[in-house]
């Protein structure tokens, strides 16, 4: 199993979707809490909305609460996706209006 991660990838990507994985579905203050990267909520909040950007994982609530991974998450973290023909998230989506 021979993940390729798209370059806009960080490690704390892999984590949220093998939490996800594992968990079913979770929050990201709950997330920040199981990652041993030291993320903070924030951080955690912007790499899902990215991660769903993309159809890797998907909100369960309008409000972006909880996330759940996707088939395609599940073929990513399984080696059968590579995630370099994916296309680029927008970050205005992700990071929050001041």
């Amino acid at each position: 199993m021979t993940r390729s991660p798209a370059k806009w990838m960080v490690p704390l990507d892999e984590r949220i979707l093998e939490i996800l994985r594992s968990e079913g579905w979770s929050a990201p203050g709950y997330i920040a809490q199981k990652v041993s990267l030291f993320a903070s909520i924030g951080r955690v909040r912007e790499r899902c909305q990215m991660l769903a950007d993309v159809e890797l994982v998907e909100p369960l609530t309008e409000e972006k609460e909880h996330y759940e991974i996707t088939g395609k998450g599940q073929r990513y973290l399984e080696g059968d996706l590579d995630a370099t023909n994916l296309s680029t998230p927008s970050p205005q989506k992700a990071l929050p209006r001041w």
